[in-house]
């Protein structure tokens, strides 16, 4: 598609309805204002030490969380159709880890291919037959959604396993609320803040049975982490421990943390490592990070572990494209919102379509996240499109293959003034007794002319993202 989607102007450049109130703010707001403003964002972003890992850059790992101060606005009835197609999917997808741990049903009926699932590297056997509290096993997610020149939203993936990205969400509102308190005066915003509270609630809710008080803590790799920032950050923010593996043992079954006051039962852990480092027992021997033991407290049901383990094979992206026939077969509806058209490589019309249209194609890694390994077409050079013709051929079923959306644009502060740059959405969905999406999320920006890709960890940035209530 090469039509393009303007956020905040219509076809004829006129400034669509619910972005006017922010437009004449702008309007109004002097040049030497606006920079004072972008620089004290600056400022306390460094304050707070809000960074991101971004790999391949020369001068370091680490820096500042890029921030723009031009949010993104949706109107209530947008928010309306997101949030009911969110909650759909996001209901489906529970439902489906749920059977394919359990009965298998949609692997015997031969909707989803069987070899899809029990050879995937993110299904894990040792889930099998497990019971998880409430049938949840991603009590947060997060599903990226991308708006195409059309002005449809399509989702792009779904990440179940340790979706990222929550406390950029929190401290950009906090900072947009302090520059522009007036906006916020003037206008409904669907408050973003309750998000902490409403996390420790699903996670209490997802207590072993039996525990009235249960007690919760945050599980991080440690401070060499990458996204250490917002483990610490929720931590905090929900009143628990952040805990490492070596704070945490398990006898008979249940875990406890170490603390000033001698050992403390730990009911729930907000896991933030990966499946296989989670207990050297049972996945990875050689893994420092996880507790000896800690899968067999889960299995026994002393202690709930969210995510669950095993929820990759649902965001896996081999198993992307038959997200809609889920919907169709667990909850017997048609889904609100749609995938991108997808070609799987292991399939060999699939193949040859893709091989014949390198250029013109997104190929990406099933397993890949954070932007890497992946192809983008129009955007690459004929040696790099060779280059990535030879790997596709040597591990097809390693790959999938989409159209170059040519994602919306919402205007963006550059270092020339006011630039269209390409935006994606990243929604936060919490589920235990009931499904909620918090009111907009995280919109991520490629803030490199042209880009379309939107991940931090490859230099894109984020802006607040406004709901309004009215």
């Amino acid at each position: 598609m090469t039509q393009r989607f303007d956020e905040m102007h219509d076809a004829n450049g006129e400034v669509r309805g619910h972005y006017r109130a922010f437009d004449e703010w702008l309007q109004r707001m002097p040049e030497e204002e606006l920079a004072r403003k972008r620089r004290e964002a600056e400022l306390s972003f460094h304050r707070v030490g809000i960074t991101f890992s971004v790999y391949g850059e020369e001068s370091g790992n680490e820096r500042l969380i890029p921030f723009d101060m031009v949010p993104r606005i949706l109107p209530a009835s947008e928010w309306r159709m997101l949030e009911t197609g969110l909650r759909q999917r996001t209901h489906a997808l529970n439902l489906f880890l749920g059977d394919v741990y359990g009965e298998q049903r949609i692997l015997k009926e031969g909707i989803v291919p069987r070899e899809l699932v029990v050879n995937n590297s993110e299904f894990r056997p040792e889930m099998l037959g497990i019971k998880v509290p409430g049938g949840v096993y991603s009590h947060i997610s997060g599903i990226d959604l991308v708006r195409a020149g059309d002005g449809e939203y399509y989702v792009l993936e779904d990440n179940l396993r340790v979706p990222s990205g929550v406390s950029y969400m929190l401290e950009n509102r906090r900072m947009m609320a302090r520059l522009l308190p007036e906006l916020f005066s003037r206008q409904q915003i669907a408050p973003v803040e309750r998000y902490p509270d409403a996390l420790l609630e699903i996670l209490r809710e997802a207590a072993p049975a039996g525990v009235d008080y249960p007690t919760v803590a945050v599980l991080t790799p440690g401070a060499a982490n990458s996204a250490y920032f917002e483990h610490a950050f929720l931590a905090q923010q929900m009143g628990v421990e952040l805990v490492e593996g070596a704070d945490l043992s398990v006898r008979d079954d249940v875990v406890y943390a170490r603390t000033t006051r001698g050992p403390q039962r730990v009911d729930v852990i907000y896991r933030r490592i990966d499946d296989s480092f989670l207990d050297p027992r049972v996945f990875r021997p050689e893994s420092l990070l996880g507790v000896p033991g800690l899968f067999g407290a889960y299995r026994a049901g002393r202690v709930t572990l969210a995510n669950a383990p095993g929820t990759g094979v649902g965001d896996d992206k081999s198993v992307y494209p038959y997200v809609p026939e889920m919907i169709r077969f667990y909850l017997s509806e048609e889904p609100i919102l749609h995938n991108v058209p997808t070609w799987q490589l292991r399939r060999p019309e699939d193949l040859r379509y893709a091989l014949e249209h390198l250029p013109e194609l997104v190929v990406k890694e099933v397993h890949g996240a954070g932007g890497y390994g992946m192809l983008v077409g129009p955007a690459s050079t004929s040696d790099e499109i060779a280059e990535f013709r030879q790997r596709i051929i040597a591990n097809p079923g390693n790959y999938i293959a989409q159209p170059t959306l040519s994602l919306s644009t919402c205007p963006t502060f550059v270092d020339s003034g006011l630039a269209p740059r390409h935006i994606d959405l990243r929604p936060y969905i919490l589920s235990g007794r009931r499904i909620h999406a918090i009111p907009g999320g995280l919109t991520r920006v490629a803030l490199r002319e042209g880009s379309l890709v939107v991940n931090s960890s490859q230099g894109g940035g984020t802006k607040d993202t406004w709901v309004l209530e009215a």
